[in-house]
């Protein structure tokens, strides 16, 4: 993990992977695979209250920032933008 920590209410997730083929076994190539909406909590900021390291959260895909930061793709969420933890 790179040494990133979000201020206040921001989380910092790292996008669960994109399904490499369908159900039925076909290849997807890559502009065809959905962005996953998932993610798994890294870092989360000093004011955030209902998440936790270790999460997998359900966000808004337009109200992410992405970083890449040593090889790693990471996302920054504000808590409001999270819409709910997955078990």
């Amino acid at each position: 993990m790179a040494k990133i920590q979000p201020l206040a209410d921001r989380v910092v997730a790292k996008r669960e992977e994109k399904e490499q083929k369908t159900a039925s076994g076909l290849y997807l190539p890559d502009n065809a695979q959905e962005q996953p909406k998932t993610a798994v909590v890294e870092v989360v900021g000093t004011d955030v209250k209902n998440i936790k390291k270790g999460d997998r959260i359900l966000f808004k895909d337009f109200s992410t920032t992405e970083v890449k930061l040593d090889g790693a793709e990471y996302i920054i969420v504000k808590e409001e933008d999270v819409l709910a933890t997955v078990k």
